[in-house]
């Protein structure tokens, strides 16, 4: 972007999205800072996040908006979270608030109502263009990239966003954020969902939404090894607060929704070879019409591992691993890169 050029700053009070602002003023751009009001109670995401936005507006001395998207971020994301946990899947809520929320309703906001093209945000990634298609790219940073949680922006969405942080690591925003006096320059990081932080914990967000009903934990025989207070309580591939004893650890293989029952055996049950996804969004290239090869992430903290993606009509792919995977999730993304570029991604479906 060009200097004086306008920018609508997404703020939710954290050291990232402060930095950013901060330099895009610095630079001499014309910065305009919005917040989007997405739950009520305290938190770092809600009310105290509210605050430090403001408080770092008045400090750059740039105007700051407030939008109220309770009732969008109830229907589109905690319902999709509580649906998802309903029925045995493991929902990725981030990417999706990203697509409808902050890339959605934020940058229709900034458009529409302030007449600025373009959003920023403190997320780490980068975002280029190559014979007229926008590409998303990992960070410098790989410990911080969060292009995974990006995976599902449109063109128009990319055309509209700016990463500032993505050249930069984490330590150089903290830097960054004491040089350039900042009050939020020390305060912690955030390591839940703003939902999760506010409930307290996921256990806690999920009772409150879904009725705890009592079934069996069993081994992959239909033997009984125990009992739980509600499916919604475990994940793929989990180890830790099974509640029950055994000779060798056990993980979760299988939640069947049906019986209300959560299926465990020994960690080498827990690998597959492939798995499909649905909902694929292919970023910074065209949907191939042949099968392709790439390094394919199946959780935000896993490592990429070369697989073959297949891509199948409606909207689908299948993608076979060179090497068994552990713990595949439903309701989790499976995202693919060349390199640092981000090709696509979709929603494990099983």
């Amino acid at each position: 972007m060009s200097s004086r050029e306008k920018v609508v700053v997404g703020l939710s009070g954290g050291v990232d999205s402060s930095v950013t602002a901060a330099l895009l003023v610095q630079q001499n751009y014309q910065v305009a800072g919005l917040t989007l009001w997405l739950l009520n109670g305290k938190g770092s995401c809600c009310s105290d996040g509210m605050k430090d936005a403001a408080k770092l507006c008045d400090q750059l001395n740039i105007p700051h908006y407030v939008v109220d998207v309770r009732q969008e971020f109830d229907k589109r994301i905690v319902q999709f979270i509580v649906e998802g946990y309903k029925h045995g899947v493991t929902p990725l809520p981030c990417s999706r608030c990203n697509k409808d929320l902050k890339f959605g309703l934020m940058l229709d906001y900034a458009r529409e109502k302030l007449e600025i093209p373009k959003i920023a945000t403190g997320h780490y990634a980068r975002v280029d263009s190559l014979d007229g298609r926008y590409r998303l790219r990992r960070a410098v940073d790989r410990n911080k990239d969060q292009s995974y949680f990006l995976y599902e922006l449109s063109q128009a969405q990319l055309r509209g966003a700016v990463f500032p942080l993505g050249e930069t690591t984490k330590d150089q925003t903290r830097a960054m954020a004491r040089a350039l006096g900042l009050a939020v320059a020390d305060k912690p990081e955030s390591m839940d969902l703003c939902l999760v932080e506010a409930a307290g914990s996921m256990r806690n967000f999920l009772d409150e939404h879904l009725d705890p009903i009592a079934g069996e934990i069993v081994d992959t025989t239909g033997a009984v090894l125990g009992k739980h207070d509600g499916a919604h309580h475990y994940t793929i591939g989990q180890r830790k607060g099974l509640g029950i004893a055994a000779a060798h650890p056990l993980y979760v293989l299988d939640i069947q929704v049906e019986n209300n029952r959560v299926i465990v055996g020994p960690r080498e049950d827990a690998f597959e070879t492939e798995t499909s996804v649905q909902r694929v969004n292919w970023v910074s290239c065209t949907e191939p019409s042949q099968p392709i090869r790439a390094e394919v992430q199946i959780r935000y903290r896993s490592s990429p591992v070369l697989a073959t993606i297949v891509p199948v009509e409606d909207n689908q792919a299948r993608i076979v691993f060179d090497e068994p995977q552990f713990g595949i999730t439903p309701g989790q993304a499976a995202v693919w890169y060349d390199g640092d570029i981000l090709l696509g991604g979709g929603l494990i479906h099983g």
